[in-house]
């Protein structure tokens, strides 16, 4: 939940690569592609639309 000027918002934009929230235009993309038939042979995968931000969770401080 984004809450402008809150603390935890700040730490979401430093730590995701888009430096930004997404908005449901974000997810107009990738629902297109999985309701295609372009992704007719996608089977068992987790599509994430989150900018990024799974590539710092779990990371070791430095």
């Amino acid at each position: 939940l984004r809450t402008d000027g809150h603390p935890f918002n700040e730490f979401i934009i430093a730590k995701t690569p888009a430096a930004r929230w997404g908005t449901p235009e974000d997810l107009s993309g990738p629902a297109v592609f999985l309701a295609s038939d372009a992704s007719d042979f996608v089977n068992g995968h987790i599509l994430y639309v989150d900018g990024g931000i799974l590539a710092y969770i779990g990371k070791q401080p430095k």
